[in-house]
Parts: C-alpha cells; structure tokens; sequence
C-alpha cells in the first residue's frame, strides 16, 4: 500500500481556496481515501492532498484518470494560480 501526497505552497491569501477545489475535485474524481491537509507548523500556506493506492500500478492508472476524466479537469481548472511551489512524495505503508 502506497500513500500519495501532493503538497502545495499557495500564494499568501489562497490556501483555504485551493483546499477547498482541491476537496471537490477529489470527491468528483472519486479518489478513494483521500484528505486534504493544511499546516500547522513548517512551510506557510501549505496545501497536502494525500491519498493512498495499492501499488504504483494504482498511481499510474490514476494519473491516467486525472488526464482524460473532463470533470474532474474542470474542477481543477485555475489551480495552478493559487501556488507557488509544488511536490510529490510517494510513501510505503509498512
């Protein structure tokens, strides 16, 4: 089991916009167990979207989902002017 976690820096102002689009358009891509993370501590204004698969297979169909799921585009239309900074950490549940 593999958790995936796309973290974001949004630009001063924009975290709690890009959270919420980044929860709706989870929840239209049905992107099963998934949550959406602010900060507490370390880097201002950032924005984790974390879910889990089974294995990378699982991942690399998803991210084939992201590109030809038209919903779930338009939901995430705009998003790359909400931050600054991104990556992506792909963690092993052991």
């Amino acid at each position: 089991m593999l958790v995936i976690r796309n973290c974001f820096i949004a630009k001063p102002g924009h975290a709690s916009k890009l959270a919420a689009q980044l929860k709706e358009a989870a929840a239209v891509a049905k992107i099963p167990n998934h949550r959406v993370l602010t900060d507490l501590t370390g880097d201002f204004n950032r924005v984790i979207l974390e879910f889990e698969v089974e294995d990378i297979r699982g991942f690399d169909t998803r991210l084939k989902d992201y590109a030809t799921n038209a919903t779930f585009r338009e939901k995430m239309k705009g998003y790359t002017d909400l931050w600054t900074t991104s990556s992506r950490q792909i963690l092993q549940i052991s």
